[in-house]
């Protein structure tokens, strides 16, 4: 859970750099969470959100992010969109894609449809929420139409930031993506960095486009391991370490106590009244290696990054990489090796010359 002071550092950094993000009802929340129904930030202020808590509950995850999705296009006058994850969103996007028809038809006769993985009774409850709005279901259709350019901006004209619970990472790359096209023009905003289930740090730069957090020193006791070539490295403290420099995390946190390596590097990009500025850098143990290679995630995203980079109009969405050993006796002659799955926008029907490029 995120303490009192990060929630209220939250909506203090974001009603100085956005003055409207904090008007009633017009924050929307995108984010599947049937165990704990909360918004991402952790404060759960019922008054700043137009979707109800109970849509985030249901039990199934396309059924939560369809319903949000319907209560946050009726409502015009958003400022803030907020999603737990950057795929959250681009999967309720993905489905406002494709379904923008049924969402509109649902605006102007003020319903919820029915759908797997939606009770019956709670489908009563939340359509009970909504009127008839022939206006705003028109506007839904028209920016549509269009294409999905922009969308968000187009649908929502005075947003001021969308917010996202991760954004490093893994999820790094869909909010590339949402930059790129849906969320054109509009700053994704991650405002904390959490760890083995505890909160480290908070983003106070919220219009950068890379997330940096400062280290908060009584929200968890923390370590760091030098990423140098030592034989056996001494944990060094917050006030020893040193810009530009990676380092393994060492946590211990509340409650029990407990002390353990939590897996993440990071790098120490400056410092704010002397306590340290990082950025998460990668998994440690997220690593490739058929030969002994040993590669990093975040080395391989790049170079496929770059080769994608080399086919005009492709965007990255996500990837999935295996090494040979998991594909059995398909891997076939030139094992080991490894499979590279991608997800791509914009581009279809690869060239040998362009899969060559990978």
């Amino acid at each position: 859970p995120v303490p009192t002071q990060g929630s209220l550092l939250y909506m203090d950094i974001l009603s100085t750099t956005f003055p409207q993000a904090l008007a009633p009802r017009c924050t929307a929340l995108l984010s599947w969470a049937p165990a704990c129904p909360r918004a991402p930030a952790g404060w759960p202020l019922p008054t700043l959100y137009c979707t109800p808590a109970e849509a985030s509950a249901l039990p199934s995850r396309a059924a939560a992010l369809r319903v949000q999705l319907l209560f946050a296009l009726r409502t015009r006058a958003l400022r803030v969109l907020e999603a737990g994850l950057a795929s959250e969103l681009h999967d309720a996007l993905v489905a406002l894609r494709t379904g923008w028809h049924g969402l509109a038809q649902d605006l102007v006769l003020g319903r919820v449809s029915p759908q797997p993985g939606l009770p019956e009774d709670t489908r009563g409850r939340l359509q009970a929420l909504l009127v008839p709005d022939a206006t705003r279901a028109a506007e839904v259709r028209t920016e549509c139409a269009r294409g999905f350019e922009g969308i968000v901006q187009r649908l929502w004209p005075q947003l001021e930031v969308v917010v996202v619970g991760t954004a490093h990472g893994a999820e790094q790359l869909y909010c590339d993506s949402l930059r790129q096209a849906d969320c054109k023009g509009l700053p994704l905003y991650c405002p904390f960095y959490q760890a083995a289930g505890a909160l480290l740090g908070v983003n106070l730069w919220p219009q950068e486009p890379a997330p940096r957090f400062l280290l908060c020193p009584d929200w968890a006791f923390c370590e760091f391991l030098p990423c140098a070539a030592e034989e056996e490295p001494r944990t060094v403290l917050l006030g020893e370490l040193w810009e530009g420099r990676e380092y393994g995390l060492v946590l211990t946190a509340r409650p029990g106590e407990y002390r353990c390596r939590a897996g993440e590097v990071l790098r120490v990009t400056g410092f704010h009244k002397q306590c340290p500025v990082v950025e998460p850098v990668r998994r440690e143990s997220q690593t490739l290696s058929v030969r002994g290679e040993s590669i990093p995630e975040d080395r391989f995203c790049r170079s496929l990054c770059r080769a994608v980079g080399m086919w005009p109009g492709a965007r990255l969405v996500d990837y999935v990489c295996v090494e040979s050993a998991l594909l059995g006796a398909s891997s076939g002659a030139c094992a080991p090796h490894y499979e590279v799955f991608v997800e791509l926008r914009g581009l279809r029907d690869l060239s040998e010359g362009q899969r060559y490029k990978v």
